[in-house]
């Protein structure tokens, strides 16, 4: 939103005319193409008559569409009587919907249901748990439905997502911007919709005028875009739709300084909020001082050091963490060879509203250091193998939580992550392989990686870190990344490795080339998994592919039911998915902690 209002502020323009350019030359276009009728949020908290009287106020105010939340009480019939008695009390013309936030069963959603078939909603939107079930509920009762959060679930690729929502039953999309990733992502879904048949309805988060006031824009030009699909396919264009964009009736103060004004129109009687004012707000936004409590400069991340004994060597493992002090929430991110865990701090950043994120810098990597102990002559040195790594952060987990963590690891860290995925149910709840392998099959295929990653480890120890950084970054895989506008800075932050002996000794003992397969473990795997790829990268896709039929080689789940292990393929990025596209991987990652009920 941000950059597409700069480049109006560039242009001496409005947001509405970036998305929309014809609209300036268009003279014909009806009066109320410059307005955005506005739809009511109403809890249905207190009792029916509350409920309903609360209703008809808005009703009394101007107020059209309303929409009520439902599904927080513990009897769906509960929910049905506030329905029925709203309906009562304001009429057939005005358009009710209802949003159940997908906390019904579906047997709690048809018992819903059967209660209010006489009620002419416009709408249930996401009336069950699970969206397999959206379909079904709609053909059983024949009630419309409307899709919201199942929209948030399909980001990486939502026209293909889509697809099996076409049915007429489904009559709505409901768009939060915010949360579908931004304003093309919303135009692209509402075309869709427009193209079906379908309503598209822009909703808000609880922003404040300013971010009202790019979504009244936006709802007008996907009422534009509604006219021009409609001209094109010879069809007759849906009415003006009421946005749901109600929720600045919630905000006791706005932080800005002239806040928007919604009001009741003295052309058409209605409560609709004015295009030209929002552009106003967005192009003379001032700050409202006087409610800004404090300035949030962010979250701190906690640095601290941790001691680990393990096959008679210590280690002083370096951890930085962030989030709630909590114990059942925990996700621990594994970085690859060269890196630190200072790759994911700002996806740990985005998380940590709700997880408590920690990042580790594995050994020879970043603060973490092997302790000596006797002279340097006689000390042997410490195997650096997957397996040796695991069993250190086996150990380190012990001291950070007495519960499990969920492991998110790349490339080295992936195949670390896997491993003790398989291996150490004890302390793992589930992984996120990105970008990672269980290692080669072919006994002729490791012995030669041996070879070329000891060469390589001989090539850092003889001709430095430098030369051997310009040489690694050379490789095809990371053609997308040499792309990125950060690569230089990302080189130059491996360049502060300074423990050049024990990286080579990494580089040659955790090679892939002496790692024991995990092919066959594959199929026995106990927790949930998923498997994250770079749509460049395709060498780990035709990987990630694999390790799927493994995974899931008996053509079921662990328990018949539940799916437990799937691929997402993050577009425009190649093998350093976190580095060159977080955000979708950010998505990701939430959505598999939703699934597997921790977040």
């Amino acid at each position: 939103m941000a950059i597409l209002n700069a480049l109006a502020a560039r242009e001496g323009s409005s947001l509405l005319n970036i998305l929309h350019p014809e609209k300036a030359a268009e003279v014909e276009l009806p009066e109320q193409s410059l307005t955005v009728q506005i739809c009511a949020l109403v809890d249905s908290n207190g009792t029916p008559k509350d409920v309903a009287d609360i209703a008809a106020a808005l009703v009394g105010e101007g107020f059209t569409a309303i929409k009520i939340k439902v599904a927080r009480r513990p009897d769906p019939v509960e929910d049905a009587r506030v329905i029925k008695e709203v309906r009562k009390k304001v009429g057939h013309l005005i358009s009710l919907r209802v949003d159940a936030n997908r906390n019904w069963t579906y047997e709690e959603a048809l018992q819903f249901s059967s209660s209010v078939m006489d009620c002419d909603l416009q709408y249930i939107e996401e009336p069950v748990r699970d969206e397999d079930d959206i379909i079904k509920f709609s053909e059983q009762t024949g009630l419309p439905v409307a899709l919201d959060e199942t929209i948030g679930n399909i980001l990486e690729n939502p026209l293909e997502g889509l697809a099996k929502f076409t049915h007429s039953g489904v009559a709505a999309v409901v768009i939060k911007p915010s949360v579908v990733g931004g304003f093309e992502n919303a135009a692209l879904i509402s075309r869709w919709a427009q193209q079906h048949g379908k309503m598209s309805v822009v909703s808000a988060t609880f922003e404040s005028s300013v971010g009202l006031s790019a979504y009244i824009q936006l709802s007008c030009y996907i009422e534009l875009q509604n006219a021009d699909i409609c001209r094109v396919m010879n069809k007759e264009p849906f009415p003006s739709i009421a946005h749901g964009l109600g929720t600045y009736r919630w905000l006791k103060e706005d932080v800005t300084s002239e806040p928007l004004n919604i009001h009741r129109s003295p052309y058409s009687g209605l409560i609709e909020a004015s295009v030209d004012d929002a552009g106003r707000i967005l192009e003379k936004f001032q700050v409202n001082h006087k409610v800004i409590l404090r300035t949030f400069t962010g979250e701190e991340v906690h640095k601290y050091q941790l001691t680990v004994d393990s096959e008679g060597f210590s280690f002083s493992i370096n951890v930085q963490e962030i989030g709630p002090s909590i114990v059942n929430n925990v996700v621990m991110f594994l970085h690859g060879f060269l890196g630190t865990g200072e790759d994911w701090i700002p996806i740990m950043k985005a998380m940590s509203g709700s997880v408590r994120c920690i990042a580790v810098d594995l050994p020879a990597h970043g603060g973490s250091k092997k302790q000596n102990h006797g002279t340097m002559e006689t000390a042997r040195e410490p195997s650096l193998s997957i397996d040796a790594v695991a069993n250190i952060l086996h150990k380190l987990i012990g001291n950070i939580t007495t519960g499990k963590v969920t492991l998110v690891g790349y490339s080295m860290g992936a195949r670390i992550a896997l491993y003790m995925a398989l291996r150490c149910t004890t302390k793992v709840e589930g992984a996120v392989i990105v970008s990672g392998s269980p290692g080669l099959r072919n006994v002729s295929a490791r012995k030669l990686r041996r070879a070329k990653d000891d060469s390589k480890a001989c090539s850092l120890l003889a001709h430095g870190l430098e030369l051997f950084l310009d040489a690694w970054y050379a490789g095809e895989l990371w053609n997308s990344l040499r792309d990125h506008p950060h690569f230089k800075k990302i080189v130059a932050s491996r360049l502060q490795l300074d423990d050049i002996q024990t990286l080579a000794r990494v580089l040659s003992d955790s090679s892939i080339g002496r790692q024991l397969p995990l092919w066959e473990e594959l199929r026995h795997y106990k927790v949930p998994i998923l498997l994250v790829v770079g749509e460049k990268d395709d060498k780990f896709k035709r990987i990630a592919q694999e390790m799927f039929q493994e995974f899931n080689h008996n053509g079921k789940t662990k328990d018949n039911s539940l799916d437990i292990c799937e691929i997402v393929e993050v577009p425009n990025c190649g093998h350093a998915v976190h580095l060159e596209n977080p955000l979708p991987l950010i998505r990701t990652i939430r959505r598999f902690l939703k699934k597997s009920k921790r977040v």
